[in-house]
């Protein structure tokens, strides 16, 4: 899974350079820019310095850009106790010229809910603030992109498949009319609720090799 484009100070050294194609000339730019703007794209910056934003990539890209990306990535977790205001679907955000858009990569990191987060969520916050917040993002972005056919639904160890959040999205997603998929990395697509390649077994895993206990087999002489 490719890392998503997001607003980033290290944008200039990453991403810059790769633009200059598209000032070769005007055929090279006609083909370049749907590829380019092909690969995911977080919809609401997560890095410190563009946080508190007022205009998240996708606002200030023009419209033929927007109106060639086919991912996004939204992350549940950064700012839960008071989620920067640029977290919302309003028109301004551009998600109405979203029309090749297809997927959308939903990513749990922690579930609010949770009894260990009471004390710290806020004035007036219940255990179900933060999860109809992200539920209203959700629905925001499936009413203004008809065109959305997927929603994958990924998380940190910690989150539970069966975590009120991550309930009330899988439930939303399906009363939508969307496909839902499981994440990579939680491993969901299991029966079980086991976690997926996280850290030391995806690199297992990677070399072919595996952490499970080894099976005694007995042999007759």
């Amino acid at each position: 899974m490719s890392k998503p484009l997001d607003l980033d100070p290290v944008n200039y050294r990453l991403v810059h350079p790769r633009l200059a194609i598209f000032i070769a000339n005007r055929r090279t730019y006609e083909e370049a820019y749907p590829v380019f703007y092909s690969q995911p794209i977080r919809l609401f910056p997560t890095h410190g310095r563009f946080f508190h934003t007022k205009q998240p990539l996708l606002a200030r890209l023009p419209a033929h850009y927007r109106s060639v990306v086919t991912t996004f990535e939204l992350r549940f977790g950064p700012g839960w106790s008071m989620p920067p205001r640029c977290q919302n679907t309003n028109p301004s955000l551009g998600l109405a010229d979203c029309t090749s858009l297809r997927t959308l990569r939903l990513f749990v990191e922690c579930d609010p809910s949770d009894g260990i987060f009471a004390g710290f969520r806020g004035k007036n916050a219940t255990e179900d603030t933060y999860k109809w917040f992200c539920v209203d993002l959700l629905r925001g972005i499936m009413a203004q992109v008809p065109s959305l056919e997927t929603v994958e639904i990924d998380a940190y160890p910690a989150v539970k498949k069966e975590a009120p959040l991550v309930m009330a999205l899988r439930r939303n997603i399906e009363e939508g009319g969307k496909k839902l998929a499981w994440g990579p990395l939680r491993g969901w697509e299991k029966d079980a609720d086991e976690p997926g390649l996280i850290g030391l077994e995806k690199a297992l895993a990677g070399m072919g090799i595996s952490d499970a206990p080894a099976r005694m087999v007995a042999v007759e002489a």
